[in-house]
């Protein structure tokens, strides 16, 4: 079991495009959006995965995420998830020896944009980039799988 330990934001312009090093589309869903037991399916580029998540402790929560073929999260998602889907664009930002993951959202929740930065430790410091609005860490009107419901 790994411990998550993320803090989400708002985003306030678009500059972490060209501060970006790559980006990939990701189409999710939730075979449960349950908050002590959250289980979804991911297909990022030509990769996949199933992950489930405890829940959220400030900033702290549980997480297991296996490998899975595309063609089965693929399936998944078309049979399991058409109502909960989410659709976006991951955009990857260095920060030092972090990444921020800055996701624009499609479809539904077009032109919502949330970055979030994974830390080795809760009470890491952390530098603000220009394009950092709002801390919505804990926030469950942010959460994915609140979203996907929405």
């Amino acid at each position: 079991m790994a411990k998550e330990i993320e803090r989400k934001f708002l985003v306030r312009d678009d500059s972490y495009r060209t501060a970006s090093i790559s980006h990939k589309d990701i189409i999710q869903g939730y075979l449960n959006t349950d908050p002590d037991a959250t289980v979804r399916v991911r297909v990022a580029g030509d990769k996949a995965f199933l992950t489930v998540k405890s829940r959220n402790r400030g900033a702290v929560r549980d997480e297991w995420e296996y490998p899975v073929p595309t063609s089965d999260a693929e399936q998944m998602l078309r049979t399991c998830c058409p109502a909960t889907m989410l659709e976006k664009r991951r955009w990857i930002v260095p920060a030092g020896d972090l990444c921020w993951e800055v996701d624009e959202f499609h479809g539904r929740h077009e032109g919502l944009v949330l970055a979030e930065i994974e830390l080795p430790c809760e009470d890491c410091a952390i530098t603000l980039p220009s394009f950092i609005g709002e801390e919505v860490t804990g926030d469950p009107a942010y959460y994915n799988s609140t979203l996907s419901q929405a």
